[in-house]
């Protein structure tokens, strides 16, 4: 009989200040075209945005400017690359043991024989896994995997490596870790664009256990597929002060027209295996912003609710990269199922490529 990987608990993690509306703020006082400032607050509020977290506190300094308190963004030259990753190796171990510590009862660190951390926004070495691996307790020869640098959809190869170790050994049980921290990355600019894409970022971590015990979220199967000449959609380069993402408006369009198309095709090799969209109750999309939700639910043509578990992770927290999805699923196991039967779900995130990395899922009662 073929062993089922389950995620069976989920722990998360933010860290402790809200920037959201200092950083609206900031770059609304910063912006020197009237018309691009109006556009700006415009979407602002179509965002669907609320909070949005960091380690930086926000102040406002005696002329009005808006900071933080230890003046990383200041009024003189910006961090270089290599002071953003001493906040990086300072603040992400942290944030890290914050989501393990909320797993709950299901981690126990004398059980965990694998590890698998992803993140895009810093690097460090030793690396972050050796850092929880030694914090952790964790057996000095506990099996370690560093997904780095893939983006908004790290998440998904993560449960996938998980899935895959489970399946081949069932009596492993391992620990997957999300984590970024978007807001050391924050970037100097009057484009409009550039900023319209910081608009969507925070910080955030997720933890969980994935084991061929049979309780939590049974994950089925996995696929993935790349949108054909969108390489440069989406982008994130390392510069000498920090590393500059670029997300092209034409992302959530391009999203939209190739769900369509797999609606039109559905066959067994497309992303959905050939089903339709009804079959599935539930839909883990990971909330890279509202455009893009919009557009897969228009895409897929689904019911007006059915991203809500998405939109609720992006009002109450933003895009948080990689780190986004595991906090929809923590939803999901929150809510749990209405009734004693598993609830079928498709999980679907997007990132450089343009790619689609998405799984099957059941929801266990």
């Amino acid at each position: 009989m073929t062993v089922v990987a389950h995620i069976n608990a989920i722990g998360t993690a933010n860290p402790p200040f809200e920037v959201h509306e200092a950083f609206v703020d900031f770059v609304t006082a910063t912006l020197p075209d009237p018309k691009a400032r109006r556009l700006f607050e415009r979407m602002v509020g179509r965002a669907a945005i609320e909070r949005r977290f960091s380690f930086l506190e926000p102040i406002t300094l005696a002329d009005g400017t808006i900071s933080d308190r230890d003046g990383f963004y200041g009024a003189g030259d910006w961090p270089t690359t290599s002071v953003r990753m001493a906040r990086y190796e300072k603040h992400a171990p942290a944030l890290a043991l914050n989501a393990i510590e909320n797993i709950g009862t299901s981690f126990d660190p004398a059980a965990v024989t694998h590890l698998i951390v992803a993140s895009c926004t810093g690097f460090m070495a030793p690396g972050l896994d050796q850092i929880l691996a030694a914090r952790l307790g964790l057996n000095p020869g506990v099996e370690r995997s560093v997904l780095g640098f893939m983006g908004c959809y790290a998440a998904v190869n993560a449960l996938r490596t998980a899935h895959h170790i489970v399946r081949s050994t069932p009596t492993a049980r391992v620990l997957v870790v999300t984590l970024e921290l978007c807001t050391l990355h924050f970037q100097r600019s009057g484009d409009l664009e550039s900023l319209l894409a910081m608009l969507l970022f925070g910080d955030g971590a997720a933890a969980a256990i994935v084991s061929a015990d049979s309780h939590g979220i049974a994950l089925d199967d996995f696929r993935a597929t790349t949108i054909a000449g969108s390489a440069d959609a989406i982008s994130w380069r390392i510069g000498d002060q920090g590393f500059d993402m670029h997300l092209g408006g034409e992302v959530p369009v391009r999203i939209g027209e190739a769900l369509r198309l797999e609606m039109v095709r559905n066959d067994p090799s497309g992303l959905l295996r050939g089903e339709a969209p009804k079959s599935f109750d539930l839909w883990a999309v990971h909330a890279g912003g509202r455009t893009i939700l919009d557009a897969v639910q228009h895409g897929l043509d689904l019911a007006p609710n059915a991203l809500s578990p998405s939109r609720a992770v992006l009002r109450d927290h933003g895009n948080m990269s990689s780190a986004t999805l595991m906090f929809v699923l923590a939803h999901m196991l929150r809510e749990g199922t209405p009734g004693d039967d598993p609830q079928r779900g498709m999980a679907m995130a997007f990132g450089p490529g343009l790619a689609a990395e998405t799984f099957r899922f059941r929801l266990l009662p």
